[in-house]
């Protein structure tokens, strides 16, 4: 017999926002913070500019603007979501230049986001990044909890072959 290797794919995951990387679990959104959304992270932000840690296209922008999702060239559904509880300010916060159908590359501003008037308001601008099928995609994720500049490499996602 021939010891063939299976060929692992490696994505490499971009900081979408400068701060503080923490995981989902240490969130205070109930639904995110159990993992039912799907594997990922969250940052604590320090600055306002979103980007896109990812290759992809736009699929979904929330009515709200608190909300984008994309699907990779690999096929992960990501879920970028910005604050919480953040739908209540009818997308105030938040200014979007892209829309759906978009093809966007790592590093491409996706949202400003107004941190001081989502705070104001007596909410978290925590933002999270959700793999929501990593049940079918991803065999593991693979990020470190500390400080980022937003475009650094936070960590890895492994596909499932």
């Amino acid at each position: 017999m021939f010891g063939f290797k299976k060929k692992v794919d490696v994505v490499e995951i971009h900081a979408p926002v400068s701060g503080e990387l923490i995981a989902l679990s240490k969130t205070k959104d109930a639904v995110f913070s159990t993992g039912a959304m799907g594997q990922g992270f969250a940052i604590e932000p320090n600055a306002n500019e979103i980007i896109s840690p990812f290759d992809g296209k736009i699929s979904v922008v929330a009515e709200t603007k608190h909300a984008i999702g994309m699907t990779t060239s690999d096929g992960l559904e990501v879920l970028l979501h910005l604050g919480i509880d953040t739908v209540e300010l009818g997308g105030s916060p938040f200014v979007v230049p892209v829309k759906v159908g978009d093809k966007v590359k790592v590093g491409q501003r996706l949202v400003l986001m107004d941190r001081q008037k989502i705070q104001g308001n007596g909410l978290l601008a925590t933002v999270m990044v959700v793999i929501t099928n990593s049940n079918d995609k991803l065999e593991s994720l693979d990020v470190e909890e500390k400080k980022y500049a937003v475009g650094e490499i936070v960590g890895t996602l492994k596909l499932k072959n």
